[in-house]
């Protein structure tokens, strides 16, 4: 899976993700140490999550982040 960060919010890049692993909110936070509450807030939008976060995921899930220029 390849995501360009730019044309997403935040909120869509992590559900996308969760989705792409094939796990249910509840399956997905309990991997990372939150709730199925937890998960719903930010993939709704409605709570923020830090970049450590989405660095705890990339590292359970075997994901890579890459940041490149701009074409």
């Amino acid at each position: 899976m390849k995501i360009i960060a730019n044309n997403y919010r935040a909120n869509e890049i992590f559900k996308m993700i969760r989705e792409y692993t094939g796990k249910t909110q509840q399956e997905f936070g309990k991997n990372i140490n939150r709730t199925k509450t937890a998960i719903q807030y930010y993939e709704y939008g409605q709570r923020n999550f830090d970049f450590e976060l989405l660095l705890e995921i990339c590292k359970k899930e075997n994901l890579n982040i890459i940041i490149e220029n701009k074409k």
